[in-house]
């Protein structure tokens, strides 16, 4: 009887432990993932957000997690920054409350 107690307990255990390790890597937005670009300018630098949750902004390297209420919050060594969050298909949007707004546009294969 405890040997089974203890396989239950166990597959409860990776169930709930993987559950918690997709929600802290970005699984809740999986359509950020890739390379965005600046609407407007073909010379901007492209930010590419990865599935492990790492950004690279040009050539920083850094990460980023989602928070409550479409936010997303976005570390590097420079600075760290919390943005609201608007995606509508290869259109990207990251605003700062009450500030800055940054629009992007999703990179096709063509473009790189």
């Amino acid at each position: 009887m405890r040997r089974i107690f203890l396989q239950y307990n166990f597959a409860l255990r990776a169930i709930v432990t993987t559950v918690l390790l997709c929600a802290i890597t970005g699984c809740g937005n999986p359509k950020i993932i890739g390379k965005w670009r600046m609407s407007g300018d073909s010379n901007a630098t492209v930010w590419e957000f990865s599935k492990n949750g790492l950004v690279l902004i040009g050539d920083v390297r850094g990460r980023y997690r989602f928070g409550d209420q479409d936010r997303i919050k976005i570390e590097t060594p420079f600075a760290t920054t919390v943005y609201q969050l608007k995606i509508s298909r290869d259109r990207m949007i990251l605003q700062e409350p009450g500030g800055s707004k940054l629009e992007f546009t999703r990179i096709s294969e063509a473009q790189r």
